[in-house]
């Protein structure tokens, strides 16, 4: 298992932090929007569960990227808002670089707003043409994921804090 982390201050309230990276079609928007980490590809994002929140949530990303597959759903674990959520692939995962992964995000007031921080731990894959792969993308990848979503919420929030004054 290999674990991933980064943080960030964002002002704004724990209750809109919380809100926004709840929101999986917000926090998961890099995969979704064609760039050049998803080599032009990006996936679409399906809800399985009648909640779209909350312990049991549950979620599948699938499309491709380079001619491969991808297809794995997400279930969530943890949900204790506003300060913390989980959540895992389940079942069978189609991912290039990771067999399996666990996210999560912990957020805490701070001084001038919250400060939220976001960690993925994941398994490499089991086949060898994806795990040379994993070697070299896994920590690229996880750092470029790990970044957008935070870094989405912090515009995304701050931008609504400017236009409310």
């Amino acid at each position: 298992m290999k674990t991933r982390s980064k943080n960030i201050l964002i002002h704004s309230t724990l209750e809109k932090v919380f809100a926004q990276m709840d929101d999986f079609s917000k926090t998961g928007m890099h995969m979704s929007e064609s760039s050049m980490m998803m080599m032009g590809s990006k996936l679409k994002l399906e809800q399985l569960s009648p909640n779209p929140t909350g312990i049991g949530a549950r979620y599948r990303w699938y499309g491709s990227m380079m001619g491969m597959t991808m297809d794995f759903s997400e279930t969530v674990t943890k949900w204790q808002p506003p300060k913390l959520k989980e959540w895992e692939i389940v079942g069978e995962a189609k991912i290039i670089i990771m067999s399996w992964y666990r996210m999560g995000f912990e957020i805490t007031s701070a001084e001038n707003g919250t400060i939220a921080k976001l960690s993925i731990r994941y398994s490499p894959p089991k086949e060898w043409f994806y795990r040379i792969l994993s070697f070299f993308f896994a920590k690229w990848y996880c750092n470029w994921c790990l970044n957008n979503m935070l870094n989405d919420t912090k515009r995304s929030l701050e931008k609504e804090n400017i236009k409310q004054r």
